[in-house]
C-alpha cells in the first residue's frame, strides 16, 4: 500500500458520488483513484487502478452491489466499505456476508446535504478497513454462509453440575463483528440457561434488523434492547445502535437500561459501558468476551470484570478481522483466555457448564 489510502467510489447517484468524493479529498492521507456509476464499471475499474479500498451502494444499474462484492472477492479480494441507507439494513449484512468489511449509514435516503454528516465516520471506517486482514474477512464471510441455514432444532441439553458455572455473558466487537458474532450463536445448537449481551459498534437503525438476523440461527430469544427487558437465562440482549447498554436491579429482577450516548464518547455501544455495568449487577458470575475490533473499547472493561472475580475471554490474533480491541484487552494482563474464532463458542459454553 502506497503512504496514501487509495479508494475507488462506486455510486449511481451523481450527488452521493459528488459528495463522497469531496469529503474523501478533504482528507490528509486519503487519494480518491476515480469513481463509477455503476457495478460493471466498478468491476473493471477495480482490475485496471487496483484501489486500496472501495466504497460500495447496493443498489446499482447493470450489475448490483452483490454480485460486485461476489466477484471481486473471488479475483482480487479488496476492502469494501458499504454506504447505505437505512432503509436497506438487511442487505447491509448480507453485504457483510460476501466479503464486506463494513458499513456506514446514509442519513437519509433521498438526494440530501446531509450525506456531509457521515464525514468523521466514513473517514474513521476507511482507516480501520484499510488495516483489515482480506483473508480473515472472507474466511469470516465462508462462515457465515456455511450457517446461514435457519435454525430448526430446540432438542434441550442438561446443564452439568458445576457450581461455579457462569449464568451471565457480555460480548463486545465492532470491525469484523457481525459476521462473528453470528458464527458464535450459530454454533449454540440448543437452549442454554444463560443470558447474554452484546455491544457491537453500529449506527441507530440497524441493531433490530441485526438482531432479528442472528435469531433465525440460534435457538436462543435475540433481540434489540429495549428499556425494562428482564435479564433472564435464554434471552440475547443487542445494544441498539447508537445507544449504550446497561443493566440495574429493580424489585426481584434485573433489567435493561437504554442509555444516550456520553458527551465525547467514541465507541457506541460502549462494551465498556455495558462491561462496568454488568460487573455492578452480577459480579464475579461474569464472562466477558471480547471480539474483531479497531480502538480499545472493552480494555478497561475486561480488567473491572477480572477484578471482581469474573471470566474473561478475547478472540486470538489468527482470526481476527482487525486484532486492535481484543489485543488492548490482552494488554491489560486481565484475560484468562485467547482462542480463535471457532473456538470461541466451545469455550463460552465449557464456561457456562454445557
Amino acid at each position: 500500500m502506497t503512504d496514501k489510502i487509495r479508494i475507488l467510489v462506486i455510486d449511481d447517484s451523481a450527488f452521493n458520488r459528488r459528495t463522497i468524493i469531496k469529503m474523501l479529498e478533504s482528507i490528509p492521507g486519503i487519494e480518491v483513484v476515480d469513481y463509477a456509476c455503476d457495478g460493471e464499471e466498478g468491476l473493471r475499474k477495480v482490475f485496471d487502478l487496483k484501489p486500496d479500498l472501495i466504497t460500495l451502494d447496493l443498489e446499482m444499474p447493470r450489475l448490483d452491489g452483490f454480485s460486485f462484492l461476489r466477484i471481486v472477492m473471488q479475483n482480487r479480494p479488496t476492502p469494501v466499505i458499504v454506504v447505505s441507507a437505512r432503509s436497506d439494513n438487511e442487505n447491509v449484512f448480507k453485504a457483510l456476508e460476501f466479503g464486506a468489511v463494513d458499513f456506514v449509514s446514509k442519513p437519509s435516503s433521498r438526494i440530501s446535504p446531509e450525506l456531509f454528516n457521515i464525514r468523521d465516520d466514513l473517514v474513521s471506517k476507511i482507516h480501520e478497513a484499510a488495516n483489515a486482514n482480506m483473508l480473515k474477512v472472507l474466511k469470516r464471510a465462508a462462515r457465515s454462509k456455511d450457517q446461514s441455514d435457519t435454525f430448526s432444532s430446540h432438542s434441550r441439553v442438561n446443564r452439568g453440575t458445576n457450581k461455579n458455572a457462569i449464568n451471565h455473558v457480555v460480548i463486545g466487537a465492532s470491525t469484523g463483528g457481525p459476521p462473528a458474532l453470528q458464527a458464535i450463536f450459530s454454533n449454540i445448537k440448543n437452549p442454554v440457561e444463560v443470558f447474554f449481551a452484546v455491544s457491537q459498534h453500529m449506527p441507530p437503525g440497524f441493531t433490530k434488523a441485526f438482531a432479528d438476523r442472528l435469531n433465525k440461527y440460534c435457538p436462543l430469544e435475540i433481540k434489540e434492547a429495549e428499556a425494562g427487558d428482564i435479564v433472564r437465562s435464554g434471552r440475547v440482549l443487542i445494544a441498539p445502535g447508537g445507544k449504550n447498554l446497561e443493566f440495574r436491579r429493580h424489585q426481584n429482577d434485573v433489567v435493561a437500561v437504554v442509555s444516550e450516548a456520553r458527551i465525547g464518547q467514541r465507541y457506541v455501544p460502549s462494551v465498556d459501558i455495558m462491561f462496568n455495568s454488568a460487573v455492578k449487577v452480577f459480579g464475579s458470575d461474569l464472562l466477558g468476551v471480547v471480539l474483531t475490533g479497531m480502538g480499545n473499547d472493552g480494555a478497561l472493561g475486561t480488567a473491572h470484570i477480572k477484578e471482581h472475580g469474573g471470566l474473561t475471554l478475547a478472540e486470538s490474533e489468527d482470526s481476527c478481522v482487525v486484532f486492535g480491541m481484543p489485543k488492548e484487552a490482552i494488554a491489560t494482563g486481565k484475560v484468562d483466555w485467547v482462542k480463535p474464532l471457532a473456538r470461541i463458542s466451545e469455550k463460552i459454553l465449557s464456561k457456562c457448564g454445557y
